[in-house]
């Protein structure tokens, strides 16, 4: 299903609400009045389709990437709780405040108290749920976090379901009635199928821990072997979300990149930095631990660039996993397009693989670039940045032109480097990119 597709789409569920009110033929009300209703419609829209936005629908975050899938669920929520959270202050008509003297399709508002206290409390709900999100960071484990804003984001769309169909002028109509409920049914089933369905379908399929490796600094390799089962069909930059020690059904999982290629068998590797939780238990966990793997994920794969001249890979810290998995599976296929990979970290410490990627450097078509912004006395290698400066070091005019360039790296390097990409003429249909985080 192509992404416009999937844009096109989104756009008619989004907008049918207020097309549905348009064609019910009402007289017209004051401007403000209208404008209310309209903006009350399309946020109550937003945020029911959002329940398909959570990011683990492979159909959509498979064709748009997992990070803009996720950037994309954060602005739309912003928007469709702005628009909610305004509606009530935007009516400037005649008001009822005794019960049942107007109904849903009238001029006057209606204040009949089963149709408001519905709006009443997922107003309320939906300030809640905006303060947990905006600061679950640091208040809040993930899982917790992620239990609560599921439940109290599908109760409050249902009351504001329950609230648009007992006290809208348009959504008693038949039609609108039953567009609104088809929604939240297809929000409660998104919930099971994250909830309930996948994991236990996940159940089916258990892992173990192979072992789990220092690599550098503060950084761990993590290696899950298939039990009973030949294991994951995936590509070079897919990431899964994995738990372990933990129920098959649980919301105590993480998303982590495959540092594997698809070529080494059923095992699969991640790289993993200590940043809390549980990857500062890591080093605890021992091998024989049951784990269990939800994949594949993501869209940082070269499936659609298997003609580009040659491959331009650029990681920060951790963010080497998914492109080790490229580096490995060009290798594993004999793939002879030239190949550079710039690897930036703080510290020397931090370098994680290094003899492997000396290794494939002396053997195949790689270059390795390192790059430290912290440089120790007497390093041979870049410092600082990646720059367009040092781009331009390695990299002649023909492979700006014609290679693909695949980053993985904090959201700041991430696009500093894509900025300076597009500078130098690098097509932006020739640029991979996944971040770790959606801030």
């Amino acid at each position: 299903m192509p992404a416009a597709f999937l844009v096109l789409f989104y756009l008619a569920l989004t907008c049918a609400p207020l097309a549905l009110a348009a064609l019910q033929g009402h007289p017209p009300r004051p401007l403000r009045d209208e404008l209310a209703s309209g903006v009350a419609l399309a946020g109550l829209a937003i945020l029911l389709v959002e329940f398909a936005l959570s990011g683990r629908f492979r159909v959509i975050s498979g064709r748009i990437g997992m990070d803009v899938t996720m950037r994309l669920h954060q602005l739309l929520a912003r928007a469709a709780s702005m628009l909610i959270l305004l509606h009530p202050f935007l009516y400037s008509g005649p008001q009822s405040l005794r019960p049942g003297l107007t109904a849903p399709g009238s001029t006057a508002l209606n204040f009949d108290w089963s149709g408001l206290w519905p709006g009443i409390v997922a107003w309320l709900l939906l300030g809640a749920v905006m303060v947990m999100a905006l600061g679950r960071d640091g208040l809040y484990r993930h899982e917790i976090w992620r239990a609560l804003h599921g439940i109290m984001a599908l109760v409050m769309a249902g009351l504001g379901v329950l609230h648009a169909t007992r006290a809208g002028r348009y959504s008693g109509d038949p039609a609108l009635w039953g567009f609104w409920w088809a929604l939240f049914a297809i929000a409660v089933l998104s919930l099971a199928w994250v909830y309930a369905v996948k994991p236990l379908m996940k159940a089916r399929r258990p892992w173990r821990v192979g072992s789990v490796t220092r690599l550098a600094d503060r950084t761990w390799e993590l290696c899950l072997d298939p039990e009973g089962h030949k294991g994951l069909h995936y590509l070079p930059g897919h990431f899964a979300w994995i738990s372990i020690g933990k129920p098959a059904v649980s919301l105590n999982e993480n998303p982590f990149s495959i540092a594997s290629a698809p070529a080494e068998g059923g095992r699969l590797r991640f790289v993993i930095k200590e940043l809390g939780d549980f990857t500062n238990r890591l080093g605890r966990v021992t091998p024989g631990t049951r784990a269990w793997v939800d994949a594949p994920f993501g869209s940082l794969t070269l499936k659609r660039h298997r003609k580009a001249g040659g491959v331009a890979m650029i990681a920060g810290g951790v963010g080497i996993a998914p492109l080790l998995s490229h580096l490995r599976q060009l290798d594993a296929d004999d793939d002879p397009r030239p190949r550079v990979l710039f690897y930036a970290n703080r510290a020397e410490e931090q370098i994680a693989y290094r003899e492997e990627l000396h290794r494939r450097g002396q053997t195949g078509p790689l270059r390795v670039v390192h790059v430290l912004s912290d440089p120790p006395e007497g390093w041979q290698g870049e410092t600082g940045f990646v720059t367009s400066e040092v781009l331009t070091r390695h990299l002649d005019a023909e492979a700006l032109k014609s290679w693909v360039f695949v980053l993985c790296g904090p959201p700041p390097m991430l696009h500093a480097v894509e900025d300076a990409l597009l500078g130098l003429g690098v097509s932006a249909r020739n640029i991979l990119l996944e971040q770790f985080s959606y801030d």
